[in-house]
């Protein structure tokens, strides 16, 4: 399967196993070997092009590069990246616990771009906009080198205030409030948690309402209302997911894919896959490969 990338075999500091950010360029140097290939992380993920040009591809889904790209990745997302030799930037990577520990009235999933696995993981910073962030990444990793006390509560007030900087770029004319707060955006992240959970052996939208006490009709009201598509497409999206992860990292056959993600009449499941994507499942296999 696809190899995960744990935040610990990217540290360069031996005091701090939670948090790490880097320049661009040397952060490739460093784990070439790491990242040459599609991978995962089990942190949050946070990349700032300022130089170069290439494509980034995650889950499937190709980003253009260039100066004022930045991508902020949830843990557990494919991604891998083709690069002109001329790349520069900035990373930071952190765990849930770095940020979520620290803040009793907020957590990192209720940043706009995190409280959903829908939401575009893309943000392109304007001209005027990219200075501001830049001295964030570098007052960040200043601090990262220096073993002056408090550094970690530092490290965790700039994180803090480079996601509340980027989301206000990223909601442009939406308020703090209605990503906060909203009831709506609650309930959607509390059913993306059991569809990952239970994706494999449940695909009734109706089980999934059960599940959170409320009516199919209310739960199919708050997808659309959060990323426009209806409960079931919601599902089937995670499905068709990790039955694009498998067929191009195992050598699994199809048959065996779609009985393993439940599906046992894998001609109805092939008909499906390409509905949905445009291809059939060879057809995607060749495409990638």
């Amino acid at each position: 399967m696809i190899n995960v990338l744990h935040i610990n075999q990217l540290q360069k500091e031996e005091n701090q196993k939670d948090f790490y950010v880097n320049n661009l360029r040397e952060h490739i140097i460093l784990n070439k070997n790491k990242i040459t290939k599609p991978h995962k992380h089990n942190s949050y993920l946070c990349v700032l092009f300022t130089k170069g040009s290439g494509i980034h591809e995650i889950d499937f889904n190709i980003y253009t590069v260039k100066a004022g790209n930045l991508f902020v990745i949830s843990p557990g997302k494919t991604h891998h990246w083709e690069l002109s030799d001329d790349i520069d930037g900035y990373i930071f990577t952190h765990t849930k616990d770095f940020y979520d520990l620290h803040f009793s009235h907020n957590s990192i999933s209720n940043f706009p771009f995190f409280q959903s696995v829908q939401n575009s993981p893309s943000i392109e910073l304007e001209v005027n906009q990219i200075p501001e962030i830049v001295a964030l990444f570098e007052a960040m990793l200043s601090e990262y080198q220096n073993k002056k006390i408090l550094k970690h509560q530092v490290l965790i007030s700039y994180s803090d205030i480079m996601y509340a900087k980027l989301s206000r770029i990223y909601l442009k004319d939406q308020t703090e409030q209605v990503v906060n707060h909203s009831l709506y955006s609650q309930k959607f992240n509390e059913l993306e948690k059991l569809i990952e959970k239970h994706f494999l052996t449940e695909k009734s939208p109706s089980k999934y309402a059960s599940m959170m006490n409320i009516t199919p009709k209310h739960l199919n009201r708050i997808t659309q209302s959060i990323i426009g598509k209806t409960t079931s497409e919601v599902i089937l999206d995670r499905v068709l997911l990790e039955a694009k992860r498998i067929m191009l990292h195992t050598s699994k056959t199809f048959s065996e894919i779609s009985i393993g993600l439940g599906y046992e009449d894998y001609a109805y499941f092939s008909r499906l896959f390409k509905q949905k994507t445009g291809f059939t499942p060879s057809q995607f296999l060749k495409y990638y490969q």
